[in-house]
């Protein structure tokens, strides 16, 4: 296979009353776990990374190991950048292969994040490449996560409408209460305002923050509009939890061996978001 433009998945998710889940990938064999269960499961996914993983491998690697693997699997999937940080680390993604950017400048003063993914738009665009922005500021939630505001700012439906008209994104995440990080207790999503933002915004909207909502309340918000949601924290807490074990209990010392078998619980993860999401059969 190879990698598709982001908007393909968005729009046969509005289309099909689904949702999209966006795994955050860090090294070849996560990304193996996400394409191979994808296949399994016959559902489109998203492989994702950014700043945060850029320490290990940079966005020219990432793209390079990636589109390596792709043939090797059957799986619809798009390649994203999640949090871009800079227009040079957008460039950056675009030059590897990545069929979606996102930069995030939500915590920036408005008129610096429309500008700056103007420029992402002229950049992408040429190329087919989806861009996705945010508007309002989704806060986090606890020491670890690195992405988002330390305080929070709900997405207003007029500013929504007013920065999708001004920036031509093809994607747009949302503050509805949501945050990054495993919550600490149930978030409170505003789903009165996620109605009123599908309607304002007019393109797929994106849920950040997705490890630990509630399941009821994420099938609410599939059905409100929401057609992408992002897991991180779910992943790591998985293959961290599953380390640690292991090397509590003194087995599997050699790394490599650990891994494979972390590897395990991070499959349950992804099988879990995807059947979460409504994506299964959906490929």
């Amino acid at each position: 296979m190879q990698f598709v433009p982001m908007s393909e998945l968005l729009r046969d998710a509005a289309e099909g009353g689904y949702a999209v889940p966006s795994f955050c990938v860090w090294s070849a064999e996560m990304m193996k776990v996400v394409l191979t269960t994808a296949e399994r499961l016959k559902a489109p996914v998203i492989l994702m990374n950014g700043p945060m993983e850029f320490r290990l491998l940079m966005p020219l690697e990432h793209g390079a190991v990636a589109h390596a693997l792709a043939p090797l699997f059957s799986a619809r999937a798009a390649l994203h950048l999640d949090h871009g940080d800079s227009l040079e680390r957008a460039e950056e993604a675009i030059r590897a292969g990545y069929t979606s950017v996102m930069l995030d400048f939500s915590t920036r003063p408005v008129e610096e994040n429309i500008a700056a993914m103007k420029r992402v738009v002229e950049m992408a665009r040429p190329h087919g490449i989806t861009v996705e922005g945010e508007i309002g500021v989704v806060g986090k939630v606890d020491d670890v996560t690195q992405e988002g505001g330390e305080e929070a700012g709900l997405t207003g439906a007029d500013e929504a409408a007013d920065y999708v008209a001004r920036t031509g994104v093809d994607a747009l995440a949302v503050a509805i209460g949501n945050a990054h990080g495993l919550y600490t207790k149930l978030p409170k999503l505003d789903f009165e305002r996620l109605a009123l933002l599908r309607e304002a915004a007019g393109v797929p909207l994106v849920l950040h923050g997705g490890s630990g909502t509630p399941e009821e309340d994420l099938k609410r918000a599939i059905s409100l509009g929401i057609v992408k949601v992002n897991i991180a924290s779910d992943l790591n807490a998985a293959f961290r939890e599953a380390l640690m074990e292991q090397w509590r209990e003194g087995v599997n010392l050699w790394s490599p061996s650990a891994e494979a078998v972390a590897m395990e619980s991070v499959v349950k993860v992804v099988e879990r978001w995807i059947r979460l999401t409504g994506a299964d059969g959906k490929a």
